[in-house]
């Protein structure tokens, strides 16, 4: 099999593609899928680069945090040979060898069905992203937020999560308002985003404890000062989905946006998400994400296009997706 594998050489990460055996693969699992495609995320083009400490298995390794592929032989009775499944999180590229295989060997309970009339390339144009941000908005609907309530803000908009958070919700009627220190108008106008603010304007923080009530929700990547920014101006009983921390994992805040406005702070995490919970979320994104703004936001690489476009997303050159094809799909 071909594999992205990551070694370590003279005490730095190299990654290369290789041609392994099968039995490579390390026996961590219950059920072996054939690989049809993987996507590219942060947390892989830190990995593929050495440039985080992302990796927290043995070398070598096999990134990859999102798969799609076909079960080849299954030790649980959940999935048969030929079943297809999508795989995001459970340490998966991380602890685990991942989707930079044309085969993984995984538990069985870290997988959901490919939902029907899914393709596999577009569950990878979705991939952790796609998934991370539908969380999000199921968390703001729970809350009672709804478009009625007023104007929803995400925060690095032009990424995948931001993307994929904008046309999300901007089809279920919100009126979403784009952060982004790109140039993006018309990309984002495209997703559905009805006005873009430059992401200066939440970066540099709270000018008080709770400055006026703009936003009725929000999904923020970015975490530090813009989180903070985005806590004291939630209107009344607002929920922030938080699921990054681009811009800085520590959060300077007071108690008042909770105990004066309601504001509910929500963390999204996609990684150990429970299997009901996450698959229905791939039901709802195979129904509402519109396949053809999957390929307007995505870009198809090979493996051997990994190690280039790593650099170019760390460089935070990279706009949408970047789905990866590791397998062949049957005619």
């Amino acid at each position: 099999m071909r594999a992205l594998v990551v070694r370590e050489k003279h005490g730095a990460a190299v990654a290369e593609v290789e041609h392994l055996s099968t039995a490579a693969t390390p026996n961590r699992g219950d059920i072996t899928v054939r690989v049809l495609y993987s996507s590219l995320n942060y947390k892989d083009a830190l990995a593929i680069t050495g440039k985080g400490k992302i990796i927290r298995g043995d070398y070598p390794f096999v990134p990859g945090i999102d798969l799609v592929g076909e079960v080849v032989n299954s030790e649980a009775g959940r999935y048969a040979a030929g079943d297809r499944v999508v795989a995001t999180g459970w340490g998966i590229g991380e602890e685990h060898w991942g989707g930079f295989s044309e085969f993984a060997r995984l538990r069985s309970e870290w997988l959901v069905p490919l939902p029907v009339g899914l393709r596999p390339a577009h569950a990878m144009g979705i991939g952790t992203a796609g998934f991370t941000a539908m969380l999000a908005v199921m968390s703001i609907e729970e809350a009672g937020v709804g478009p009625e309530s007023g104007e929803v803000v995400v925060t690095g908009a032009t990424g995948g999560v931001g993307s994929y958070a904008v046309h999300l919700l901007s089809r279920r009627g919100y009126q979403v308002v784009a952060s982004t220190g790109k140039d993006a108008v018309e990309y984002l106008s495209g997703l559905g985003a009805a006005r873009v603010i430059e992401r200066d304007v939440l970066a540099s923080g709270a000018e008080r404890p709770l400055d006026s009530g703009i936003w009725a929700g929000a999904v923020d990547s970015v975490g530090g000062k813009t989180l903070e920014a985005i806590l004291s101006q939630t209107r009344r009983h607002g929920l922030v989905a938080a699921c990054g921390l681009a811009g800085g994992a520590e959060l300077s805040t007071t108690v008042f946006p909770f105990i004066l406005r309601g504001v509910t702070l929500a963390g999204i995490d996609s990684n150990t998400c429970p299997y009901d919970r996450r698959r229905k979320a791939w039901e709802r994104l195979s129904r509402e994400v519109d396949g053809a703004v999957i390929d307007e936001m995505t870009e198809t690489i090979e493996l051997d296009d990994l190690g280039s476009a790593s650099q170019t997303l760390l460089a935070g050159n990279i706009t949408g997706r970047r789905i990866v094809r590791v397998g062949r799909e049957a005619s």
